[in-house]
């Protein structure tokens, strides 16, 4: 399949705002075709989401993307990433990976790992439960039929266990993406070189603390284009 536009879901925090914005330009960087951003912020969102915010999240986002189909009016395809993330490579070459199974309703890397239980980011604690960073990137078929469970209502409503673990899908309606798309950087060891997607899970070069991380080096270059201004000499 191919596509002449897509939607992209970035979840925003305010805590790591300039990850989200170097995202946005790696994106748009490397994308062969229209791009639309929409930044999934809570103070956008008041008429949409209005759940407490629960004790084990580690950032604002943590069940807004779980609107992106209600927010697609049901309709098209659209791309959920954390704004922990930068891109590499073009993002419609995604479209080829999943030619061959098109009628998944998401599409996701099913990571099975073991995590470093203990403190991430800004001494987040970090949780372990099944499925986890499925959520983290999602590429949606938003008209797909069981994904019209996914009301507004429900996000509003439903636990991190049924969300996160797409409990309204059956399994075999998960597509499957190669791990280069979500390559989890201090999970995984010895990343290979077509890596697409970088995900600073634990913590982005942005942060002193890590800011020797795998592509720390690309993550700097990204964002210095980001805020380039050419000026009168």
């Amino acid at each position: 399949m191919t596509s002449t536009k897509l939607t992209i879901f970035i979840g925003f925090d305010p805590v790591e705002s300039i990850s989200f914005y170097t995202l946005i330009h790696s994106i748009t960087h490397f994308a062969s075709q229209p791009v639309f951003i929409v930044p999934l912020n809570i103070r956008n969102l008041n008429s949409h989401f209005y759940r407490e915010r629960d004790p084990k999240q580690s950032n604002e986002f943590s069940f807004t993307r779980f609107l992106v189909p209600y927010l697609m009016d049901f309709q098209g395809w659209a791309l959920f990433m954390d704004c922990d993330m930068m891109l590499r490579e073009d993002i419609f070459n995604i479209f080829e990976e999943i030619k061959n199974q098109e009628e998944k309703a998401v599409y996701v890397v099913k990571h099975d790992y073991d995590v470093k239980e203990g403190l991430k980011y800004l001494n987040t604690v970090q949780y372990s439960y099944p499925r986890k960073n499925w959520s983290s990137f999602v590429l949606w078929n938003c008209g797909h039929k069981s994904n019209k469970k996914v009301t507004q209502e429900w996000v509003n409503v439903a636990s991190g266990l049924e969300l996160h673990r797409f409990t309204w899908l059956d399994d075999t309606e998960i597509g499957e993406l190669n791990i280069r798309w979500n390559w989890l950087v201090g999970e995984y060891k010895n990343p290979p070189d077509n890596v697409a997607n970088v995900h600073w899970t634990l913590g982005g070069p942005y942060f002193n603390e890590f800011k020797d991380v795998d592509f720390n080096h690309e993550w700097f270059e990204m964002k210095d284009k980001m805020i380039h201004c050419s000026q009168i000499i």
